[in-house]
């Protein structure tokens, strides 16, 4: 299975990326192909709205989109990976599944799986409640089917992350994927 990771975490190092990490280690494991895309690092601009794409055809902004939408049409599976802000998916990655706008119908006839990987620094029951009602309808208005997701609260620095069970959450999650 061709997996695309979509990081988008504007820290390099941080907590998210231990969650990434140990996702793809158990996923090529498990012998499936993960490439990774920080689109927190991308030259990606908000959709503008104006529909010059038909919502079928090529965005008329030139940007990093362009390769995104590729491997995205290229993958089997997505997996969305972000830090928690502010309850909710963090920009970067939220300009980019905007984006998603020119091509979803093309999304949504291949029939994908996903993935989602969170991570925050507050740890309080209910934390997490926006953010995952937030990728669960996204998984169903794309057609994706979920595949599972790592939720991990308490995790707010790298070493937190590290002691946490979430690392080795994200791994196996990774490694059941056949």
């Amino acid at each position: 299975m061709k997996i695309l990771v979509l990081g988008g975490s504007p820290n390099k190092n941080g907590s998210t990326q231990i969650l990434i990490e140990n996702f793809a280690r158990g996923a090529k494991e498990a012998g499936n192909t993960v490439t990774g895309m920080n689109v927190a690092h991308m030259d990606v601009r908000p959709c503008a709205g104006c529909i010059a794409c038909g919502y079928d055809g090529p965005c008329v902004q030139r940007d990093d989109m362009s390769q995104i939408r590729k491997a995205v049409l290229e993958s089997d599976m997505l997996v969305f990976a972000t830090p928690l802000y502010f309850f909710g998916i963090s920009a970067q990655l939220k300009t980019v599944i905007d984006r998603f706008c020119a091509f979803s119908s093309r999304i949504n006839m291949r029939n994908m799986k996903s993935v989602f990987l969170s991570v925050a620094w507050n740890d309080d029951d209910w934390t997490m409640d926006a953010i995952r009602e937030h990728y669960l309808t996204l998984v169903k208005y794309l057609n994706l089917r979920d595949m599972g997701m790592v939720l991990g609260t308490g995790c707010g620095t790298p070493a937190m992350t590290k002691r946490s069970p979430y690392p080795q959450a994200a791994y196996e999650l990774g490694r059941a994927l056949k």
